[in-house]
C-alpha cells in the first residue's frame, strides 16, 4: 500500500517554520518523512493550499461538563466562588447516563478538533450509576467516552481517577460525589483493561483528584502499582488558595510541596492548574522533570487566579493547556488568555516572550512550549511534525479574515491575538483527515444526538 504524501507550502516543524515541506505517512499512523525544501510536490502528493501546523493536545478534559458550560453564569447569592460552582456542577454529574455522556462528549471532541486540538487527555472521573452502585461493566463510562472519541475521530488518553474522601478532614465521599468513588486497586484496574483494549488512537493513564480527595497511604498504593507504568500521572494541584490552606493544616505542607517531598514526582506526572505555587516549588517540580497543565480560560471562569507564568517559563518546566470545563473548545483562546492574564496583572505587554532567547513571539514561544508539554502529558513519546510523531495536523483555513493580508513569519502571532478565527480548514489525525474543508462526515449526526441529550438533562425537568 502507497503511503500517502503531503506538501504544504508552509509547515511549522521543531525548528520554526519550514518552506516547501513533504511529509510521509508511515502504515502505523504516524509521520514517516518530514522534509522541508522539497521545492515541487513529487507525484501522487495531496498538495495543500496554506499553512500545516502540528495538532495540539487538550491536557485537561471533563467531558460530562461540555453539558454545563454556559449554565453556570448567574449569581443567585451574595456570593460565588469555585465551591459553590462546584456544587451546581455536582447536579449535572448525578444526572447523565452513559448514553447521554457519550453524545455529549462526541459533540465536545468534535469541538475541539474545530478548536485544533487531536488529542484529549479525559480526567475521567465519572463511573458508577447514579445512585452510586457499579455499573455491570465498570467501565460502562469510560467505554462512552472511547466510542465518542471513535465517532468525532479525536485521539483519546483515558485517565480514571482516584476519588475517595471528600476532603481531608472528611474520610469519605458526601453523597452528591457517590459516582466518583474508587480505590487505587480498581484504578488501576481500569487502566490495565483501557491499555489492553486495542482500540485505535486510545491509551491510557491514571489520575489522582487532588491530595484532599485522596489519602496519602493510597496515592502511594497507586504509585506503587503503576511503578513500571510508561503513561501519564494527572493530578489537580493547588488550584485553589482554600485548598492550599487545608492542605497545610492537615500535612503541614501545601499540595506540591507535598507532592516533591514525598518523591511522587517524575517525568510522567502532570501538575493541573498548579496556580497557586511557590518559587520553591515551582524549582522542585523543575528537578523532577515533571509538567504543569494550565487551563487559564475555565481558571478565569472559576475565579482561580493567575499562575506565575514567567517563572514556570524559566524554570523549563513542560507546561500544556487543557479546557477543563470547556468554556471554551480552541487553543488559540487558551493561549491568548494565558499571556492576557499575565499582562492584565503586571501591566506590561508580551509577557511569554523571551527576546535574550531569541524568541520575540509570545505565540511562538507559548505554542512551542505547550506543543511539547501536551505531546508529554497525553503519554506521546513523539509529538509535533517530525519523524516518529503521530501524523496529526491542521490545515489553516486561508479564507480566515484574521489571516488577511499577514506576512507570512507573523502567521502563527496573527492566528493566536487576532480573534476571532475560523475553524480549522483540514483537521489530520494518525494520517486520516477527520475534518476536511471543514466538513466532518459525522457533524450532524453528532450535533442532533448532543441537543437531544441535552434536552433530556435540561429541559424535561
Amino acid at each position: 500500500m502507497t503511503e500517502p504524501l503531503l506538501w504544504a507550502p508552509r509547515a511549522w516543524l521543531p525548528t520554526g517554520w519550514g518552506e516547501r515541506v513533504l511529509l510521509r505517512v508511515g502504515a502505523d499512523g504516524c509521520w514517516s518523512e518530514v522534509t522541508p525544501g522539497v521545492t515541487q510536490p513529487p507525484p501522487g502528493a495531496e498538495v495543500l493550499g496554506g499553512p500545516l501546523l502540528p495538532g495540539l493536545v487538550d491536557a485537561h478534559s471533563h467531558a460530562f461538563q461540555r453539558a454545563f458550560a454556559g449554565l453556570a453564569e448567574r449569581r443567585e447569592s451574595e456570593a460565588d466562588d469555585f465551591w459553590s460552582w462546584r456544587d451546581r456542577m455536582y447536579r449535572v454529574a448525578l444526572r447523565v447516563t452513559p448514553a447521554q455522556l457519550r453524545a455529549v462528549a462526541a459533540m465536545l471532541y468534535l469541538e475541539l478538533l474545530d478548536g485544533g486540538y487531536t488529542q484529549v487527555c479525559e480526567f475521567h472521573y465519572l463511573h458508577h450509576d447514579a445512585d452510586g452502585r457499579p455499573y455491570a461493566d465498570p467501565l460502562a463510562t469510560s467505554w462512552a467516552l472511547a466510542d465518542a472519541a471513535a465517532e468525532a475521530g479525536v485521539g483519546l488518553t483515558l485517565m480514571p481517577v482516584l476519588y475517595e474522601r471528600a476532603g481531608f478532614a472528611q474520610p469519605v465521599l458526601r453523597d452528591d460525589q457517590r459516582r466518583f468513588a474508587t480505590t487505587a486497586a480498581s484504578v488501576w484496574q481500569m487502566a490495565r483493561a483501557i491499555a489492553a483494549s486495542g482500540r485505535p488512537a486510545l491509551t491510557a493513564g491514571v489520575a489522582i483528584h487532588s491530595l484532599r480527595a485522596a489519602a496519602p497511604a493510597s496515592i502511594h498504593a497507586l504509585r506503587r502499582a503503576a511503578a513500571d507504568f510508561d503513561g501519564p500521572i494527572h493530578v489537580h494541584a493547588a488550584e485553589q488558595t482554600a485548598e492550599v490552606d487545608d492542605c497545610v493544616a492537615a500535612t503541614g505542607a501545601r499540595p506540591i510541596e507535598w507532592l516533591a517531598r514525598e518523591g511522587l514526582l517524575d517525568a510522567r506526572w502532570q501538575l493541573v492548574h498548579a496556580t497557586h505555587a511557590l518559587p520553591a516549588e515551582i524549582d522542585a517540580v523543575a528537578a523532577s522533570g515533571a509538567g504543569v497543565v494550565i487551563c487559564p480560560t475555565t481558571e478565569a471562569n472559576l475565579g482561580d487566579g493567575l499562575p506565575d507564568l514567567p517563572r514556570w517559563l524559566a524554570a523549563g518546566v513542560p507546561l500544556a493547556v487543557g479546557s477543563d470545563s470547556h468554556v471554551t473548545r480552541d487553543w488559540r483562546e487558551e493561549l491568548r488568555w494565558l499571556d492576557y492574564g499575565q499582562r492584565l496583572v503586571r501591566r506590561q505587554r508580551n509577557v511569554a516572550a523571551a527576546p535574550a532567547q531569541g524568541r520575540a513571539s509570545t505565540a511562538e514561544r507559548l505554542f512551542d512550549a505547550v506543543l511539547r508539554g501536551g505531546g508529554a502529558a497525553a503519554g506521546q513519546r513523539r509529538w509535533g511534525l517530525q519523524p516518529g510523531g503521530r501524523a496529526d495536523a491542521l490545515l489553516a483555513d486561508t479564507r480566515d479574515p484574521a489571516l488577511a493580508g499577514v506576512p507570512a513569519g507573523r502567521w502563527l502571532d496573527a492566528a493566536v491575538f487576532s480573534s476571532p478565527s475560523r475553524p480549522w480548514a483540514g483537521v489530520l489525525v494518525a494520517g486520516r483527515w477527520a475534518v476536511r474543508g471543514g466538513v466532518h462526515p459525522r457533524r450532524e449526526a453528532i450535533v442532533a444526538g448532543f441537543e437531544a441529550a441535552m434536552h433530556e438533562l435540561w429541559c424535561e425537568r
